[in-house]
């Protein structure tokens, strides 16, 4: 089965820093895989190569099996849902207008339509939200925009950086739920960083743990948990008080 994304052999360094060296991944159709880790492990480097925000020094990204160096990077940009760490809305735009974003740019007709059905799924109702300004919002409504508007052209893949990093610790668990749901729903293939080992045994089917722009294991969580590929990453579930019950499926 040809992978939805995979980075093979990337390195990057910005300066005298190395971000990548040598990096490699699989990311299966429909998976969702939870880039973890430290600050400054690579994270963020590694998900902004796959829609080509970053470009490494060395290796190559390939998307359904093509090399993404040959598709131009706007169109492939808006082939993809992102959502930055901070959410990334416009603030002079209201929210419907943010969410028909890359709809507008690719020339759809259905725009409109298709924004409100976007809002909805993120569990926003149109009628109550389309008209607000971001800035009416409280922030995981506004993550929920966020959300939507990567869904809204409904993309085959969907990368996220830190989503749920700058909530509150209630309205993290609720948007987390709700986005386990949504993933379930729709089944996009879905990369994603987080710093939080508990978020990412959650929401990933496969987690990556990344150490000094290197990866250390890939795995299920509940393979992760049971057998620990190395020393860094048994003492990051042990200060993470992650235990193998608390992993509940394979």
């Amino acid at each position: 089965m040809t992978s939805a994304l995979a980075a093979e052999h990337l390195s990057k360094s910005f300066g005298d820093v190395a971000a990548l060296v040598d990096v490699s991944l699989d990311v299966p159709p429909r998976a969702a895989v939870a880039l973890v880790g430290e600050s400054g492990s690579g994270k963020t480097t590694l998900l902004r190569s796959f829609n080509r925000l970053i470009e490494p020094d060395q290796g190559l990204i390939r998307i359904d099996g093509v090399d993404a160096a040959s598709i131009d990077p706007i169109v492939l940009r808006r082939r993809m849902g992102y959502v930055p760490q901070d959410g990334g809305l416009l603030p002079h735009w209201r929210v419907q207008r943010n969410v028909e974003l890359v709809l507008r740019l690719r020339g759809e007709k259905d725009a409109a339509t298709r924004a409100r059905d976007a809002l909805a799924l993120v569990g926003l109702d149109p009628a109550r939200f389309a008209d607000r300004w971001p800035r009416e919002l409280s922030g995981g409504q506004r993550q929920r925009v966020a959300i939507a508007r990567a869904l809204a052209a409904e993309p085959s893949v969907l990368l996220l950086d830190e989503p749920f990093g700058a909530l509150d610790a209630i309205t993290r668990a609720e948007l987390q739920d709700a986005f386990a749901a949504l993933r379930q729903r729709i089944g996009v293939t879905t990369v994603f960083v987080t710093h939080d080992v508990h978020e990412a045994i959650l929401l990933g089917t496969i987690v990556a743990v990344v150490r000094g722009g290197r990866i250390e294991q890939v795995a299920p969580p509940s393979e992760l948990v049971a057998r620990p590929a190395s020393e860094y990453v048994r003492l990051l579930l042990h200060r993470s008080r992650v235990e193998p019950s608390a992993v509940a499926r394979g």
